[in-house]
């Protein structure tokens, strides 16, 4: 099967993958990128704010060999970074007949064919934004609301299955609040929910009935990929069906990864997942809450990807840390930044529609302990935003004291960097805060 995409209705699309460089720099990025077929032609190259050129590529075929390459061999000296376009422009070339107009004139045709007189307020209720799995289609839950069509189901999904040129189609509800993530997804035509995505070499089958899979998450997976985690043991107390276990695994090359997980659904995909990439021997399953996770002082390297908040994780994550070497912490957040306003915990509800932020790139720390955090503030790059620092500071000072009340002497911490991912509307951020942490020699 192929990878999966992102598609919106009208003259502009869903956010898109696209690699940032000079303009000096974008005729030779263009000649590789269609070279390797990585080069996405649905959507413009765009220029960006501060005079560097985005071209859209095709991000589940991107690799982060494909980057190095780029950097240091295609155009070496040029600055190579992944980003998202928030609103990214169709080419005169797919404006011609989008598939968001494919589907309405079809549907249009078929339900006046039926009897039905058509309306704005049936047009109004088709699809605006879909994703695609190969060849099934997940529709978003703002769509098909009107009662007219009830009487027009089951075949009105045959209608639009072949208007989108897919066999199988879904449509997706609330995330349940169960503490498994399981996504309120029902399947409308065809007969299993199974389908597979393929990012950065890594093929991910999954049951999109059962099981999340967040595309937002694309650019962490290559940062992830790119680690040097040779001969590490690491801790993934929220793997899912793999999204960071797996390029821990297959990329980073991470000696052994324990895999937390309690969505039986899920555990089912992750260790398909570990088969299918053949690194099932370098991974142990722990079904079941994390909090009563029996592994200590094994970790090199922690993984909390959970949002809004791993919190609850913290106390874990230090207990599996070595406790003669430490290790590093990798914390995902989603942190409020409302213009005016105290810095407030995150919500626990999810935020329905997901807006990629503005290009930035990865802010870095590499000052040395003992450093005033105000001199650290004037380190940051001009896209940190206040509020990130802010938590990330009071993160690294709870994990301080419970790395000291979990293994009974004092610790160092110390801020290696602030990761944005992607935002949601209309103030909040995914980030990840890179902690590194050390035990304090012993004196005397």
């Amino acid at each position: 099967m192929q990878g999966s995409n992102l598609d919106r209705a009208g003259g502009k699309s869903a956010a898109v993958v696209a690699v940032v460089t000079e303009p000096r720099f974008t005729q030779r990025y263009r000649e590789y990128l269609e070279k390797q077929k990585l080069l996405e032609r649905q959507h413009r190259v765009e220029k960006m704010p501060d005079g560097t050129v985005a071209l859209p590529v095709l991000g589940e075929r991107l690799h982060e060999q494909h980057l190095r390459e780029l950097r240091n061999r295609v155009a070496p000296g040029s600055t190579c970074v992944l980003t998202q376009l928030l609103n990214p422009v169709l080419s005169k070339k797919a404006q011609a007949c989008s598939p968001a107009q494919r589907l309405c004139l079809e549907v249009r045709r078929w339900v006046e064919g039926r009897g039905v007189t058509w309306s704005a307020q049936l047009e109004a209720d088709l699809p605006r934004s879909w994703q695609r799995h190969g060849d099934l289609l997940l529709l978003s839950e703002d769509c098909f609301q009107a009662k007219q069509w009830r009487n027009l189901e089951p075949e009105l999904w045959e209608t639009v299955a072949s208007a989108l040129d897919v066999q199988r189609l879904a449509k997706r509800g609330r995330v349940s609040p169960d503490g498994t993530r399981t996504p309120a997804v029902s399947l409308l035509l065809g007969d299993h929910g199974w389908v597979e995505h393929v990012d950065n070499g890594i093929r991910y089958k999954f049951d999109v009935t059962q099981c999340m899979f967040s595309f937002g998450n694309i650019t962490e997976k290559l940062r992830v990929a790119s680690l040097p985690c040779a001969g590490e043991v690491l801790v993934d107390l929220y793997a899912g069906i793999g999204y960071f276990t797996l390029p821990f695994l297959v990329h980073a090359g991470a000696a052994f990864v324990h895999a937390c997980e309690w969505n039986p659904h899920a555990v089912v995909a992750l260790r398909n997942n570990l088969e299918l990439n053949g690194v099932a021997d370098r991974c142990q399953i722990h079904f079941g809450d994390n909090r009563k996770l029996k592994l200590s002082s094994i970790a090199d390297r922690v993984n909390l990807g959970l949002i809004p908040s791993s919190e609850e994780g913290w106390p874990i994550a230090c207990q599996t840390l070595r406790q003669d070497a430490g290790g590093i912490l990798h914390i995902h957040q989603n942190v409020e930044s409302f213009p005016g306003k105290t810095l407030q915990p995150p919500g626990s509800s999810e935020m329905e529609k997901e807006y990629w932020s503005s290009p930035q790139q990865m802010i870095t720390n590499q000052l040395k302990n003992g450093a005033a955090r105000d001199s650290r503030r004037k380190m940051l790059s001009a896209t940190t935003k206040p509020e990130w620092q802010r938590w990330a500071e009071a993160a690294e000072s709870r994990i301080a004291t419970l790395l000291q009340q979990v293994h009974g002497k004092p610790w160092k911490t110390q801020i290696l960097h602030i990761q944005p991912v992607k935002s949601y509307a209309p103030h909040v951020d995914h980030i990840v805060l890179d902690l590194e942490c050390r035990p304090c020699p012993l004196v005397g």
